[in-house]
């Protein structure tokens, strides 16, 4: 019997780049778009409540505010991630 899998890891040989710790360059991407991912998180968790029943205004408001709050979390990772040459008006 032979098995593929060996022969399958020489070929591709892109084993190495799946099985890799995070760099801190993409853990510190990761740590500035947290608020974002929370604030997402929050908004699908509120949708969530409401998948199986009818949303009363309690669950309405706070679908409002959790968008509200990945509006202001994409804002000011859109603010703080601008590069310098466009931040600034004219040049």
């Amino acid at each position: 019997m032979e098995y593929i899998a060996a022969r399958q890891t020489a070929v591709t040989g892109a084993v190495d780049s799946v099985d890799r710790e995070p760099t801190a360059a993409e853990l510190d991407a990761i740590e500035q778009e947290l608020p974002a991912i929370l604030a997402e998180v929050d908004l699908l968790d509120a949708q969530i409540v409401t998948l199986d029943r009818t949303p009363t205004e309690l669950d309405a408001r706070r679908i409002r505010r959790a968008r509200r709050r990945v509006l202001v979390a994409r804002r000011e990772l859109a603010n703080r991630t601008t590069p310098e040459g466009l931040a600034g008006g004219a040049a």
